[in-house]
């Protein structure tokens, strides 16, 4: 069997999911993803570590980045309307080898990342419920190696979402956008009320000098901010995860990926000025926003923004099992996977083993499992799902190039080129450990694709039928 054998381009109606999200579900899905823990806990810190007041600049550069992507991820999903995201897209145009290691990737952007910010809504919970003098023993509230017993709001959170997943999209979508009316409002109030009390002193030097350290200030320091600030935008690609349930996906897809990320892109842009100049970079700590708070004279916003936090990471974290069930759907369907990943419940029309499977998966890491040095690695692993889908828009106007495009990136090849390097350069200042955790990540996966996977694939059972048929010989051309 050729590794590189591309999926043949199916419109698949028959899969079970339900076509029932519109333009503004798809928005709202996108907001829902990208707008959590970027704003409030990597923006101050990406300021006080690496960028200063040029985290401002970083957030431009991702939101342009991200853009380029965007424009490629549309034409892909208004050609193939399918589940599956990049993976669906690296299987149709490089192959199933690539479009396993892509499905692989994913897992840390999706199932890793809810997992990781299950953990921080349990921490944001407990500071909640200290507001009001309500004391949580740690034994509940922190897993094994953090000097607790287990996590149990981080596995409460992770099976309420899960929940609300598996009783339908529909009902995922009404849920996920009361979510995000709310939490876009707490974010635009702070904005608001913190415009006034901006000390232009505080952005003076925009691009603090470099301190000797790559990374550390200066452009360099502004870059590795971006790339750590991408851990923000991971969601943005869920988008695309839904092509399978969207009402319209040839006119409904685009609309949904690049609204949502300019919505998205302009929020983390004034946040980020509004912060940087409010509390010197110098100064800023994780808990940069209640000092704000503070000393604009809000403190009693203070818990508004805890709720909204709370708010901003169930959203969050529902769009990344929401995504990462769709992947491992279409993972399945092609027998990568096992079959129980792409079972769809028969009422509600949600792969509601796939969730199940994945609430356990994540709840046992939230709940016992140290997480907190994992937002590199989800950006990582959502930069080179861009990267790899710029590069297949390119491959598919020469392989394919009179198939239907309801959406075409503009500007071919320049977009994709310039999407490519923008994605690389970002991963690319990300720190050695980040890297070598995700080589070995991928070794694993190419164990588990050449000794499990491979054998079990659609293209696979394909290959030998076909060679049953047309008899032996065919083995030595293979």
């Amino acid at each position: 069997m050729n590794l590189f054998t591309r999926k043949p381009y199916t419109h698949d109606e028959h899969s079970g999911l339900q076509r029932k999200l519109g333009p503004i579900d798809l928005i709202l899905l996108g907001i829902g993803a990208v707008i959590g823990a970027g704003l409030f806990a990597v923006t101050p810190t990406a300021a006080h570590q690496n960028a200063g007041p040029s985290v401002v600049l970083s957030f431009v550069l991702v939101g342009i980045g991200c853009t380029l992507a965007g424009m490629c991820y549309s034409e892909f999903a208004t050609m193939i309307p399918l589940a599956g995201s990049a993976y669906t897209y690296a299987y149709s145009t490089m192959g199933e080898l690539l479009a396993w290691i892509i499905g692989w990737d994913l897992v840390l952007e999706y199932a890793v990342g809810a997992a990781t910010l299950s953990v921080s809504w349990s921490n944001y919970l407990v500071r909640l419920l200290g507001h009001f003098g309500i004391s949580v023993p740690r034994a509940i509230v922190a897993g094994p190696f953090e000097g607790g017993v287990v996590n149990l709001p981080a596995i409460f959170i992770t099976c309420l979402v899960s929940c609300v997943l598996i009783a339908g999209i529909r009902s995922s979508a009404r849920f996920n956008g009361i979510i995000v009316v709310v939490k876009v409002a707490i974010v635009l109030l702070v904005v608001f009320l913190g415009w006034g009390f901006i000390n232009h002193a505080n952005h003076v030097p925009f691009l603090p000098p470099n301190q000797g350290e790559f990374g550390h200030f200066g452009w360099s320091g502004m870059m590795r901010a971006a790339g750590v600030v991408f851990f923000a935008y991971i969601g943005f690609d869920a988008v695309s995860t839904a092509a399978q349930e969207a009402r319209n996906p040839q006119k409904d897809m685009p609309v949904g990926m690049i609204g949502s990320l300019l919505a998205c892109t302009v929020l983390y842009i004034l946040f980020a000025w509004v912060l940087t100049g409010i509390l010197n970079y110098k100064e800023m700590t994780s808990t940069a926003i209640y000092d704000a708070l503070n000393k604009i004279g809000h403190p009693g916003l203070a818990t508004l923004v805890v709720v909204g936090i709370l708010f901003g990471y169930t959203s969050v974290i529902l769009v990344m099992l929401f995504g990462q069930s769709r992947i491992f759907f279409s993972m399945s369907r092609d027998g990568l996977l096992p079959k129980v990943f792409s079972q769809v419940h028969p009422r509600f029309g949600t792969p509601w083993r796939s969730n199940l499977i994945l609430m356990s998966f994540c709840s046992l890491f939230s709940g016992f499992v140290p997480l907190s040095s994992l937002s590199n690695m989800t950006s990582i692993g959502t930069l080179l799902a861009f990267l790899i889908v710029c590069a297949g828009v390119m491959i598919m106007r020469r392989t394919d190039p009179h198939l239907p495009r309801p959406y075409r990136t503009p500007w071919v090849p320049f977009v994709p080129v310039m999407g490519m390097i923008t994605c690389f350069s970002f991963m690319a200042v990300l720190d050695r450990a980040t890297w070598i955790r995700m080589v070995v990540w991928l070794v694993v996966g190419l164990i588990v694709y050449f000794s499990w996977s491979r054998h079990h694939s659609l293209l696979a059972q394909s290959a030998i039928k076909y060679q049953a048929i047309r008899g032996p010989e065919l083995l030595v051309e293979d």
